[in-house]
């Protein structure tokens, strides 16, 4: 039965599915061909180029595959179509689209797509030059704004409404910031420094006073209309430095010892005690004699309660460990006066008046006695939102039964006002900020200097979905004994680490008092210093919630108005107002004048870009460069690169001022006025001033009006002006014989190829294999543009045929053997090469040398290991600098080049050249005497090396050597026959343009070099095996790689020497960075030292500093000091506790408040008073000034 017949598979469709649109611009037509498609085809010679032919090469032509792209910023209202016409309520397309499926649509008016990538080399598209920076009118404005440089914005420094203002930090005086924040909120305070009247002399004028810059700080804060305030007249006043951060709390304690003595000068009496009425509290320090109950208190008055601190306790519990009895026993019992003899005691403190407003002395900072210095505490302290000080208030009983009241109750109900803070873990430096309750818009704001951000809680509510009923869970671990459980919730209302804890009931009552609503704590490890104000408004709400009802300080905000500055204060500040409003002014003036120029440009920019494209490639037009075009269009809304030459400068905010794009040049036409800013169009230009085609890709054609217009209008100037009949037609030629090279020499290289191999035995020609490997390339590295290729014998490949006779070359691999139909292609290229045949004989000639050549080779290599064996010890130790062998042996000096020489031909004898002679002519003068000293290191460098008499001799049998240079190590002294001539030695150690010198690396706590202990010899710590000599490359080393680090641990040994090599121009500078390179170590801490003298002068040259050949430099590294104030936290670990010690500075020493001026301090020598006297009964540390214990009352003995 016959096989089955398989049906054959049908075709595939090959036409356009149903309804698809035909691209015709797609389809490659006769009439369309590349900007060089025509070259090897229709041009085949430089004669034939047309004109239609270079416009070609730009993409001018008529054929050309570019198309004119419509513009695509025109007005989209100009431009609208008309809209589609309907068919009872249809549209008509809807109403053909059963028919679509059957019909293919042809587009004869379907244009090419534009976008940016299609038509980035398109000469006819501008679209994608930059114009979308002009559509958006506000940002184009903005961007104006940067080049039209109209100064800053004075509006930028006012002050928002009501907002508090900051005060501007003078380098480092945030902590004065900080309290004048604080001090500004108490009413009666700035109520009082506004009404005392400075002191004035003629020495002292009234201004100076700081009361009086204390009125103008306040008088800004309060009326100023700009954000900030620049206090430095205060700081002046006060004659602190501002470039030292001093401690904030000794500021706050002296700067109200000096209000209080200027306040006490008034006559008011309620502001001669201002500061005691207003800060001051009482209390009573008790001791009660355990053996007859005999108690003596003495009263003292405070400013502030200082708390110490215990890592997250409450405040209230750190006030209750204040008030605890101290137990004196053992040794330090406590001397009873009715006793008359040591007592067991119990020393303890009572509070017994509060002022208005109090301050808690947080002690962050403390003094460590296992560093000897002042470190910050960073335990964490939590304090409420109000307290009730009745609780700590009078003797124990006392205490106790206001512990059983109810808060409302309280006669010393205080509200928080203020948090200072310290940001940084080092007491020595940080940032100083202020949290505080502002009395007029009665909100909290977070002062941080100029920085002024209003907080919107203090105390944010939490989620009642998260936080249940207070009380109502246990927590999960059991809190302390006597502490209540928190619950802690971190809130971001500043930059300092704060946290919000909500007390359960027991927070603020003892066991079996009354329930009570508890206060909300705050938590943070920065605060330092609390500020509460008593709180005695008659309806109170709950204590913990102050914020609604007034402080004592906290006047409300009718009183805060009636609290006004004295005149000549508020003064100053209107007149800071009137400057600033001035500046308003001017400033809305130059704005107003900008934009009317702005919208003036942007309408001459836009109206031309909307409508340069030119329509027909017969327009008359303008070529010019993309980047000309985007020049122009950025030059009012872009800053202008910054020129290499010379840096431009920002235009002045007049009404004629001109952008920074314009101050790079300017020229004058015909169009454009006499200062019109010319943008060059060189980007498309050639060498001889025509369109470049080989710069067609960045050539732009715009209509020539337009290019009028510019220059007419905008007063810019696109130049040169060239037309698309400007294509350089030597540029085209030259082009053109180079396509022409890359179209026919691949064709040729293909017939070439294919007929190049030979056939068994028959006869060809020899040519150079490197030369045709390189010809056989689709683009030859031998091929030059504009120049023929080089011939087969031409002289880089002659040698790889013909030999130096004339005859066949012996080596056969450097050459190939062709066909004769392969060179008659060759020779129609290269008429004069003539190659020999595959017949010729190779040259006989050569062949006999290349014999003979094999025979001295083993000749050569003989002889070397003969001298090898005779010269063992030069060839083993003449350049490794061990000298120390050759003691009490008589020696020789030969130059170390010839023993390197000599060294590179007994490994290598057939292919290094022998060395002829020994010559040590160098090393003596034109006297007969020697040019070097051998005693002195510097003089024996590595031009030389040292080798044994014996081998001196056999030098002297082998080579031409002399003269003898005779020398012997006795131990420690060379002995030489030939004297030093001392004239030509100096000659030579000075007479180089670049040497080797020596450096010794010093460590910091080597001694410092001076002329008096300089010595060339190794250090004591130095080790005694010689350092081999090692040679360096002049200039920065680029590859070091890995081998870096380890070279550097190596060298930064201290008493190392290490040679470089410098030159006798070099400047300590530029020797200072190459040691920084080759060493590791960083210019700040590098200190050179020659002979003793250190050299401070960077600009000196080697040779002003007579730093002579192979001469020796001393480097020191000194280490880094990071012991000055800066923001940083890190520390300088040095010493046994891993820390620098700090050296105390002057503090407010000759400042105002120190009481004392620069011109007036003790030195150092002088002795000092001591700052506190020890009671001999209690041992308590009393001032220096009292005349009695504070605590028992017993005389001290300093007392006079």
């Amino acid at each position: 039965m016959p096989p089955k017949r398989i049906r054959r598979a049908s075709p595939g469709p090959s036409g356009l599915s149903a309804g698809e649109r035909l691209k015709r611009a797609k389809l490659t037509g006769n009439v369309a061909y590349s900007a060089w498609g025509w070259v090897g085809t229709e041009v085949t010679d430089v004669a034939g180029i047309s004109n239609e032919h270079r416009l070609a090469t730009c993409g001018f032509s008529r054929n050309s595959n570019y198309s004119l792209c419509s513009n695509k910023h025109v007005d989209k209202r100009k431009t609208q179509s008309p809209p589609t016409p309907k068919v009872n309520g249809h549209v008509e397309l809807e109403a053909a689209e059963e028919q679509a499926g059957d019909i293919i649509v042809i587009s004869d008016d379907e244009g090419p797509t534009c976008s940016s990538k299609a038509c980035k080399q398109n000469p006819y598209c501008l679209n994608y030059l930059g114009q979308g920076k002009w559509e958006d009118a506000e940002d184009a404005y903005e961007e104006y704004l940067k080049v039209y440089d109209i100064g800053e914005n004075p509006m930028l420094d006012a002050r928002d409404g009501q907002t508090p203002i900051g005060l501007k930090n003078l380098g480092a005086t945030c902590y004065a910031n900080a309290y004048l924040q604080v001090w500004f909120q108490d009413i009666p305070f700035r109520k009082g420094v506004y009404e005392c009247q400075p002191a004035q002399d003629a020495q002292h004028p009234f201004e100076e006073s700081p009361i009086f810059q204390l009125q103008v700080t306040f008088a800004a804060m309060q009326h100023s209309e700009l954000s900030a305030f620049n206090p430095v007249k205060l700081v002046e006043s006060l004659k602190l430095r501002a470039s030292e951060q001093q401690d904030a709390q000794e500021f706050s304690k002296l700067f109200m010892a000096h209000l209080d003595t200027e306040f006490k000068k008034q006559q008011s009496p309620d502001l001669r005690s201002l500061i005691p009425d207003q800060f001051q509290g009482r209390l009573v320090y008790n001791t009660v004699c355990q053996h007859c109950h005999r108690r003596s208190g003495r009263d003292s008055d405070f400013l502030e309660i200082e708390v110490n601190l215990e890592n997250n306790a409450t405040l209230e519990e750190r006030l209750t460990a204040l008030l605890e009895p101290e137990t004196l026993s053992g040794d330090n019992k406590y001397f009873c006066q009715q006793c008359d003899n040591l007592q067991d005691a119990k020393r303890f403190t009572e509070l017994h008046d509060l002022p208005p407003v109090l301050h808690f002395s947080l002690l962050r900072f403390v003094y460590d006695f296992a560093s000897m210095e002042r470190r910050k505490s960073k335990q964490t302290i939590l304090f409420p939102t109000c307290i009730d000080m009745d609780r700590f208030v009078g003797d124990e009983d006392t205490r106790k039964q206001c512990g059983q009241r109810h808060a409302k109750e309280s006669k010393n109900l205080y509200a928080l006002r203020g948090i200072l803070l310290h940001k940084g873990a080092s007491a020595y430096h940080g940032h100083y900020e202020a949290q505080v309750f502002d009395v007029k818009n009665q909100a909290w704001y977070q002062f941080n200097d100029e920085t002024v951000t209003k907080i919107e809680s203090l105390v944010p509510k939490l989620d009642a979905g998260k936080k249940g009923s207070k009380g109502s869970k246990k927590p999960a671990t059991q809190p302390p004994k006597g502490r209540p459980p928190k619950k802690r919730r971190r809130i971001d209302d500043s930059d300092s680490e704060i946290e919000i804890v909500e007390s359960s009931e027991r927070s603020q009552r003892g066991e079996g008092s009354p329930a009570r609503e508890g206060p909300e704590y705050i938590s943070s490890k920065d605060a330092y210093m609390l500020v509460y104000a008593r709180v005695d408004h008659p309806s109170r709400p709950g204590p913990c919630q102050p914020a609604n009802g007034h402080a004592s300080n906290g006047a409300s905000q009718t009183d805060d108005r009636q609290v006004n500055p004295p005149p000549r204060a508020l003064e100053v500040v209107n007149r800071l107002n009137a400057v600033h409003r001035k500046a308003r002014e001017d400033y809305t003036k130059r704005e107003r004048e900008a934009r009317e120029r702005f919208d003036r440009i942007r309408s001459i920019v836009r109206d031309i870009y909307r409508t340069w494209n030119v329509e027909s490639r017969d327009e008359e037009c303008v070529v010019v460069s993309r980047q000309a075009l985007e020049a122009w269009l950025s030059r009012h809304v872009a800053q202008p690169k910054a020129s290499k030459t010379s840096p431009m400068t920002s235009p002045g905010p007049s009404k004629d001022a001109v952008p920074k794009a314009e101050e790079t040049a300017s020229s004058t036409s015909s169009e454009a006025g006499p200062s019109a800013v010319t943008i060059p169009v060189s980007d498309v230009v050639c060498s001889h001033g025509k369109l470049d085609p080989e710069k067609a890709h960045d050539m732009k054609v715009i209509k020539a009006a337009f290019h009028s217009r510019i220059a007419g209008e905008d007063d810019c100037l696109l130049s040169p002006r060239l037309t698309t009949q400007d294509v350089c037609a030597t540029c085209v030629q030259r082009m053109f014989t180079e396509k022409l090279y890359q179209v026919e020499h691949p064709q040729l290289v293909s017939q070439f190829d294919d007929v190049v191999a030979l056939e068994g035995d028959e006869d060809g020609y020899y040519i150079s294999k490197a030369w045709l490997k390189d010809w056989r390339l689709a683009r030859p590295k031998m091929h030059v543009e504009g120049a023929t290729d080089p011939s087969p014998d031409a002289e880089e490949y002659l040698r790889d045929v013909v030999c130096e006779h004339g005859g066949l070359a012996t080596n056969q691999a450097a050459r190939r053997r062709i066909s004769a139909e392969a060179c008659a292609i060759l020779q129609e290229l290269f008429p004069n090469w003539r190659p020999p045949s595959t017949s010729t004989e190779p040259c006989a000639v050569c062949e006999a040398l290349l014999h003979i050549s094999k025979e001295d080779k083993r000749e050569y290599r003989k002889q070397a290991e003969e001298e090898k064996a005779r010269l063992k010890h030069m060839h083993d130790n003449a350049l490794n600098g061990l000298t120390a062998l050759l003691e009490d042996v008589p020696c020789a000096i030969v130059p170390s080049q010839f023993v390197r020489a000599w060294r590179q031909w007994v490994m290598r004898p057939g292919e290094v050249s022998r060395p002829e002679t020994v010559d040590n002519s160098t090393f003596v003068c034109e006297h007969g005497q020697l040019a070097f000293n051998p005693n002195v290191p510097g003089d024996m460098d590595t031009s030389m090396a040292i080798v044994r008499l014996s081998d001196w001799s056999a030098l002297k049998e082998l080579y031409s050597a002399g003269p003898l240079i005779a020398i012997e190590n006795t131990g420690g002294k060379y002995i030489h026959d030939l004297p030093v001539c001392l004239d030509c030695r100096l000659k030579r150690r000075t007479s180089f343009e670049m040497t080797e010198v020596t450096i010794r690396v010093l460590g910091p706590s080597d001694p410092t070099p001076t002329p008096q202990n300089y010595s060339d010899e190794p250090l004591p710590h130095s080790p005694t095996k010689p350092v081999q000599t090692t040679l360096h490359k002049y200039g920065k080393r680029q590859n070091e790689g890995s081998r870096k680090s380890k070279r550097i641990r190596q060298v930064r040994e201290y008493g190392k020497r290490r040679r470089i090599t410098i030159t006798k121009a070099m400047s300590v500078k530029e020797l200072r960075v190459m040691l920084s390179d080759e060493l590791g170590i960083p210019v700040i801490f590098q200190r050179l030292f020659y002979r003793g003298h250190e050299l401070n002068d960077s600009s000196a040259t080697m040779l002003s500093l007579g730093i002579l050949s192979n001469d020796l430099l001393d480097l020191k590294e000194e280490s880094e000091d990071i012991t000055i104030l800066t923001d940083s936290d890190n520390e300088a670990p040095t010493g046994e506790n891993g820390k620098k010690k700090r050296t105390e500075g002057q503090a407010f020493g000759g400042t105002l408040l120190g009481g004392n001026s620069l011109s007036s301090a003790p030195s150092s020598s002088q002795s000092l008073a001591p700052l506190s006297t020890a009671c001999p009964a209690c041992t308590y540390e009393n001032g220096a000034a009292d005349v009695a214990c504070v605590m028992c009352e017993t005389p001290l003995p300093n007392a006079s």
